[in-house]
């Protein structure tokens, strides 16, 4: 009896904790800010084979053409993050190397100095 209890409670252990590191995966790029449609970047940014970093500006949503791929990113995440990795909220296979995104703050949403 103990036995089929003991291990009842650790499938459902182990089915918890996976489930709680997908759903932690979800919510790590939503706290970056939000896929956007390509149509409504306000401006183009073109990764290459030598792109290693790229600046941003927070609120501002950038449609990013790699190759003949490209994805929209809204940067509408919190004041604190200023730099995200693209790979993070890049669709699958869209990038083949790291690039990193420098968020400026937005002085007219963040306020001045």
């Amino acid at each position: 009896m103990k036995l089929k209890f003991l291990v009842a409670a650790s499938a459902a252990l182990i089915l918890t904790s996976a489930s709680l590191s997908s759903f932690a995966d979800e919510n790590h790029s939503t706290l970056l800010g939000d896929p956007a449609a390509p149509s409504a970047a306000v401006r183009t940014i073109v990764i290459g084979q030598n792109t290693g970093y790229v600046n941003v500006t927070r609120g501002e949503i950038v449609k990013f053409v790699v190759g003949d791929k490209a994805f929209a990113w809204d940067f509408n995440g919190p004041s604190n993050v200023s730099e995200i990795d693209l790979s993070v909220v890049a669709p699958s296979g869209v990038l083949d190397h790291a690039v990193k995104a420098y968020v400026a703050r937005n002085i007219i949403e963040d306020g001045g100095a």
